[in-house]
């Protein structure tokens, strides 16, 4: 079986790896940051404002490229310290919505399930565009398990 587990370096990200780690415990596992071109982020935005970014469309080189390998390196160290042992961590570039990135990463390892937390860092986007969690349960034929928030103690 294998398990992909989409994170985004939230807190219900990280309680979605925990929780994976103690009630499905199956390996591998691959922890997966999906990211978007500043321009794609932006693509609602005055063309006038997207002129003023020093970004060129065609390049092959993002800023946001590293920091997307560096958040899956880091959700990938919590994955082991939560118990996982075979555990990739990966990022992938989207030109279109975030949980379409999960879903064809999901196709392309073949995984059994995808695991979710139940909101990240999406704020007032997702309530716009509805959520990740949302849109990866309705738009795959996979297994999605969403992990609500960590409960807070009193």
């Amino acid at each position: 079986m294998t398990i992909l587990i989409a994170f985004d370096g939230s807190e219900d990200a990280r309680t979605a790896i925990e929780f994976a780690a103690k009630t499905l415990r199956h390996e591998p596992v691959a922890i997966l940051t999906v990211w978007e071109p500043l321009l794609s982020q932006i693509n609602w935005a005055p063309l006038a404002a997207a002129g003023a970014l020093a970004v060129d469309p065609d390049s092959e080189q993002w800023p946001e490229e590293e920091q997307a390998r560096q958040l899956a390196l880091a959700g990938a160290e919590i994955a082991r310290k939560a118990g996982f042992e075979q555990v990739e961590a990966r990022s992938a570039r989207t030109t279109g919505p975030i949980w379409a990135g999960i879903v064809d990463v999901a196709e392309e390892l073949d995984a059994d399930v995808i695991v979710t937390g139940s909101r990240g860092l999406g704020g007032a986007r997702s309530v716009i565009l509805g959520s990740v969690s949302t849109r990866v349960l309705h738009k795959t034929h996979r297994a999605v398990l969403v992990v609500p928030h960590a409960k807070k103690e009193d």
